[in-house]
């Protein structure tokens, strides 16, 4: 295994180190650390614990010509993350051992990230009759989120059920929050600007419903739940009331979330069709808020690729959904470091301790310590660029931050301590 001298760094922004990698771990930190391994120039960066997405479509099975499990891969090392959580939305639906144990083996097969399957809650994401959980749990690639992401688990009678699965199994249903009853024909946030623009509107009751009936849920079959995507200041209040009670409640929150609201919709630009759709900007400055105060436990991109076609059309017809592993990080710093709502330190909490700890990631996570896996991103907090979507490692070209001028980049990526990225390249 490879052995490397990280000169310089800076774990969580704090001083400046030196870190010694041997046989995937951090083998020793300190100041003048000698050695005859390789060495990076680490001067100025910061080193956290590498990123964990809870919340990306990685599209294969069945869409390969939108993302595949490698090019997915390349995405996420790329924006500093060492684990990723692929959904279970593909085709087949990943709700058998078999499927999830394919998707685990392709993300083994690449290399560059621990891809770690979500297992669907129903069977066919129908929402009629619970998928084989046990057998998912059990296989090869050891699920322990379930979710049936892009469609709500509705019938309260069937997300107890699940619920009661998922404690015997040490795992957590992560709900798609939407009333599905309150989004027909649904187009973008239920506001002026949606009456304004004909657009038919989703309104936030029909995420914060399912929350306050979810945790209650929770609260009484004693499990774990997690909920998707939250996009509204009432979902933060219910999650807040939630935890004050000692429900076993997570929450996770998109970077898009974070920074874009509904006037994006202004010029009908499809990319910036998603659901949940973007709010308004007292929703974005209540979920910033939330995420500061750890309400919010995670940043999770909700990585979404389409194809040109799906997304080039009349914005009624597009399909919902973004690009976000690439540029999660820098949409993080600009929204909650730089604005002094986060500590890189807090960052590192959001988008790795807590991510890894409620997927239940072994390794994955770790402080930035002595004997701990090396599992590392550095990062140049200095750095600003403008997006590109051409030169995104995606297949899909949907982002969007197209134009847009964000801070930092990520340097180096390390998994268990072989660098998946090397100066901002991926390494094959």
């Amino acid at each position: 295994m490879t052995t490397l001298l990280i000169r310089g760094a800076r774990p969580y922004g704090e001083d400046a180190v030196d870190v010694l990698v041997k046989d995937g771990v951090v083998a020793a930190i300190g100041t003048d650390l000698s050695s005859t391994a390789e060495t990076i120039d680490a001067t100025g960066l910061v080193l956290l614990p590498g990123l964990v997405d809870l919340h990306t479509h990685l599209r294969e099975p069945g869409r390969e010509d939108t993302e595949t499990v490698l090019t997915g891969s390349r995405a996420a090392a790329l924006g500093g993350y060492t684990a990723v959580h692929a959904m279970a939305n593909t085709d087949p639906v990943a709700d058998t051992a078999g499927v999830v144990e394919q998707v685990w083996r392709l993300g083994r097969d690449a290399g560059l990230v621990d891809v770690v399957p979500v297992g669907a809650v129903t069977v066919g994401l129908a929402g009629e009759r619970l998928a084989e959980l046990g057998a998912m749990a059990d296989s090869a690639a050891r699920v322990r989120v379930f979710s049936d992401d892009g469609k709500c688990v509705a019938d309260p009678a069937l997300m107890r059920r699940a619920l009661e699965y998922t404690k015997a199994l040490d795992g957590v249903v992560a709900q798609h929050a939407e009333e599905p009853r309150l989004t027909v024909g649904a187009q973008m946030h239920e506001g002026d600007r949606s009456a304004r623009l004909g657009l038919t509107g989703w309104p936030a009751v029909a995420e914060e419903a399912i929350i306050a009936r979810d945790v209650l849920l929770a609260e009484h079959v004693g499990a774990r739940l997690h909920v998707c995507h939250v996009s509204t200041a009432g979902s933060v209040e219910l999650i807040r009331w939630a935890k004050s009670r000692g429900v076993q409640v997570t929450a996770e929150v998109t970077p898009h979330h974070l920074l874009l609201t509904d006037a994006c919709a202004e010029g009908y630009d499809a990319t910036f069709k998603v659901n949940p759709p973007l709010r308004t900007a007292e929703d974005v400055a209540a979920l910033r808020a939330g995420l500061a105060d750890g309400t919010i436990d995670a940043v999770a991109t909700d990585h979404a690729p389409h194809a040109a076609e799906d997304k080039e059309v009349e914005w009624a017809q597009a399909r919902p959904g973004m690009l976000g592993l690439e540029q999660a990080l820098s949409v993080v710093v600009g929204t909650m470091v730089e604005t002094g709502l986060l500590t890189w330190r807090e960052v590192a909490d959001r988008m790795s301790v807590r991510p890894a700890a409620i997927g239940r990631l072994a390794g994955h996570g770790r402080p930035v310590a002595v004997g701990e896996p090396a599992n590392l991103v550095l990062v140049d907090p200095g750095a600003r660029s403008v997006v590109d979507p051409a030169a995104l490692a995606s297949k899909s070209r949907n982002s969007p931050y197209a134009g847009r001028e964000l801070p930092a980049r990520v340097v180096h990526t390390l998994l268990r301590g072989e660098l998946s990225v090397r100066d901002g390249k991926v390494q094959e």
